[in-house]
């Protein structure tokens, strides 16, 4: 089902509890959301106002993927990004950002949760660190 976006600062600075093989029906949410809006990259489940630790976001290719409880475990080269937020509007905000990340996170496969790591570099490794900071709580 297609959700609005949430733009209260209240809801969308609270930590995101972990998620579960049980939170499938707010990943098709969050997916019917995302499909529906224009220019997205990301969108993370405290967006559509779940607070479970649940992302969506297109890779390089355009390609959507999904992932529950992301963690980043190392970062290299951090810089200055300018970023806006679908839940945000106004000027954008300068952040760090690194440009390349290691992330642990869960993938749900067949109704249980699997865990993954993966490296992420430039565009895709900003994004994620954009949601990882949803999921956490944090504006930009």
């Amino acid at each position: 089902m297609v959700k609005d976006i949430v733009t209260d600062n209240e809801i969308l600075s609270i930590a995101c509890e972990k998620a579960t093989a049980e939170d499938a029906p707010i990943i098709d949410d969050l997916l019917d959301t995302f499909d529906s809006l224009e220019d997205v990259a990301c969108l993370a489940a405290n967006q559509i106002g779940e607070t479970k630790a649940i992302v969506v976001y297109l890779d390089e290719h355009d390609e959507k993927h999904v992932m529950l409880n992301p963690v980043m475990r190392q970062a290299l080269h951090p810089s200055k990004v300018e970023e806006e937020c679908f839940s945000h509007e106004g000027e954008p905000k300068k952040v760090t950002r690194f440009a390349w990340i290691n992330v642990s996170f869960d993938e749900l496969k067949d109704g249980k949760l699997v865990p993954r790591k993966q490296k992420f570099e430039g565009w895709t490794a900003q994004i994620i660190q954009h949601m990882i900071d949803h999921c956490k709580g944090k504006l930009v």
